[in-house]
């Protein structure tokens, strides 16, 4: 059984920020194989179902983004999932918006919600990708840039790459990390 997590943040006023390309991802897996995200626990929402006959857990934590370390391990230990069998989501400012980058494993950089990931599974060993997001034009504007409403105009290349995303944890499940990366890194 798989775990897909996106990160973001649980309350509307953050729906649409770039803060939430892991959320956006699951809602568009949740669409297309017609699973119903809908169930509270494990300080999160999620839903079981299956991708390409692979039985999978797709999980928003409800958390604010700097604990979804708290959501992913409590979900893991229930139903006793490998870090081999998680993947998670989540934007970064480091990638273009409209790319993505797959890892197999690897630090938390500054986003504070792989950070809590990391800590409280103990562990680096677990796939992510990372839906590009860019930069602000200022440093100091970092927070106001990923928590702030997404202009019209970049809203498309975001929407790219969380189908991206979409499709690279497909290709995950089918054919393999290796195979996801070799596609879309």
């Amino acid at each position: 059984m798989w775990l897909i997590v996106g990160l973001g943040n649980p309350e509307n006023e953050y729906a649409n920020t770039r803060h939430n390309m892991g959320f956006d991802t699951i809602n568009k897996l949740a669409k297309e194989y017609k699973i119903e995200v809908n169930k509270f626990k494990f300080k999160g929402i999620y839903g079981t179902g299956s991708i390409e006959d692979e039985q999978v857990i797709l999980l928003k934590p409800q958390t604010y983004m700097n604990l979804s370390g708290e959501s992913i391990n409590e979900l893991m230990h229930f139903y006793k999932i490998d870090l081999a069998d998680l993947i998670v989501i989540y934007d970064d400012m480091d990638v273009e918006p409209g790319k993505i980058k797959i890892r197999k494993k690897g630090g938390a950089g500054s986003h504070n919600g792989m950070k809590s990931v990391i800590h409280h599974l103990n562990s680096e060993e677990f796939a992510r990708i990372r839906v590009g997001i860019g930069k602000p034009k200022y440093e100091s504007d970092r927070i106001n840039y990923v928590i702030g409403t997404i202009p019209k105009e970049e809203k498309e290349k975001l929407e790219i790459g969380t189908e991206k995303a979409k499709e690279a944890i497909v290709e995950i499940i089918k054919n393999g990390i290796d195979s996801a990366m070799n596609r879309f890194n």
